[in-house]
């Protein structure tokens, strides 16, 4: 994780501080496949540890710490918060500051934050407060990193090798999820939930040495206007409001955000409490779906040139919220686990589709400079919706119950699905064309 390190003060050039920042250096093609392969295992061996996160934390507050419902969204919103809080200024911050250093750091204070956890229960200090606490904090962090890790496909790969790549991330970020979440199964066979989240902490340095080993990535040339965060911030926003491609896209997935938070924030004490599937039915649960988003993130290209990304879009979004049924009519026992698991990985499969194809729409359609603005504005409408949704949940539970409020998350999504193809976005017949630089203004 060793940032971009400028030469000493003595022997730096003297330059006017408005001055233009000098163009990044060119990676030489020999380098950009190397390059790609470091960065994309760093962020597979993050997102493994990630995988064993998911399936730990549910089981070490609901079954250790007994975390009631309430107990259960809140944690879920604080951990969701950060993408409504931090996501708009973390753009802006991308593009002012070198994106390997904002990689390094962020891995490192992730591995300590996630620390926290198992040393807290090693001495007997754990509690909902301090889960509370690492969620909240390791969720910002989560999203700065994010920030930066979605331009660096963009300067890494070859631009003619750009789609490819990004399939590529998409499928590695699906096969990661899914050996992620069945070893958490497997280590919470053999140990406690607490200890298991010290290999989400490990993978964290892991993903910190690879982005060490890419080259040198100084923030982009938008950031030597040296205009305040303020202004920056809202040159992502007005750009996807004012683009009549971006703007229904964001807004329409903003809703779908919306509908998951508000089932994310109750599926997983749901399937432990009421459908009781226990830690190791979810991680089946949890890894199958990991390995549905693999698929589909492998499908997304072929399904893209075939049937053009609208179809694709609607198509994914549409099946989306039925694939909801098995979990509003599962019950304890029988075959349901293995049919929540098949459900689940089609539902994700569905959703890699959907994200690989917005990604390779919005990298090819922004210009350059505004790409980490734009990205996060859509993240802030996206995930943002989430800990709202989570919050609303909150509230909806205790008064219709639980299985009402994942029935209401389930009609939401529906609604997002006929929202979008209402949308312009239904005509997309292809990818658009490579979007020269231009002011935001």
């Amino acid at each position: 994780m060793n940032g971009h390190n400028p030469a000493p003060p003595s022997t730096r050039p003297t330059k006017d501080k408005h001055a233009p920042c000098p163009a990044e250096a060119p990676i030489a093609p020999a380098r950009r496949q190397q390059a790609v392969t470091l960065y994309l295992t760093g962020e597979g061996a993050s997102l493994v540890g990630t995988g064993v996160h998911t399936v730990a934390l549910p089981v070490l507050a609901v079954l250790y710490l007994h975390a009631s419902p309430a107990q259960a969204a809140h944690l879920y919103l604080l951990a969701q918060a950060p993408y409504l809080l931090v996501s708009l200024p973390a753009g802006a911050i991308v593009d002012r500051y070198p994106i390997k250093t904002v990689l390094i750091a962020t891995d490192l204070v992730a591995a300590g934050l996630v620390a926290v956890i198992p040393a807290a229960a090693a001495f007997h200090a754990l509690t909902m407060p301090v889960l509370y606490t690492a969620s909240l904090l390791l969720g910002a962090v989560t999203v700065l990193h994010q920030a930066a890790a979605n331009v660096v496909l963009v300067k890494l790969a070859d631009p003619a090798l750009l789609q490819q790549a990004t399939a590529r991330q998409e499928a590695v970020l699906g096969a990661s999820s899914t050996i992620g979440l069945y070893l958490g199964s497997g280590v919470l066979a053999v140990t406690t939930a607490a200890r298991a989240l010290a290999v989400d902490s490990v993978s964290y340095l892991v993903s910190a040495w690879c982005n060490s080993r890419i080259p040198a990535l100084p923030a982009p040339a938008a950031s030597a206007r040296r205009t305040t965060l303020v202004t920056e911030i809202c040159d992502g926003l007005r750009y996807v409001l004012r683009d009549p491609l971006l703007r229904p896209l964001a807004l329409c997935l903003g809703v779908t955000g919306a509908g998951a938070g508000v089932i994310t924030a109750f599926s997983a004490w749901y399937l432990l409490t009421i459908v009781g599937v226990g830690s190791t039915g979810l991680g089946v649960i949890m890894g199958a779906s990991g390995a549905g988003y693999l698929a589909g993130a492998l499908a997304s290209p072929r399904l893209t040139a075939r049937f053009g990304p609208g179809k694709v879009l609607i198509g994914s979004i549409a099946v989306y919220p039925l694939l909801e049924i098995p979990l509003l009519t599962a019950r304890p026992g029988g075959l349901w686990p293995a049919g929540l698991a098949v459900a689940g990985a089609l539902q994700l499969a569905a959703a890699a589709c959907a994200t690989a194809t917005v990604r390779m729409v919005r990298q090819r359609h922004c210009p350059p400079e505004l790409q980490s603005r734009t990205q996060q504005t859509a993240t802030w409408l996206v995930a943002g919706s989430r800990p709202l949704a989570a919050l609303g949940a909150s509230v909806l539970a205790p008064a219709a119950g639980v299985w009402a409020t994942l029935l209401a998350g389930t009609l939401i999504l529906a609604g997002s699905a006929f929202a979008l193809w209402l949308s312009p976005v239904r005509h997309l017949s292809h990818l658009p064309d490579t979007t020269p630089s231009r002011s935001p203004g």
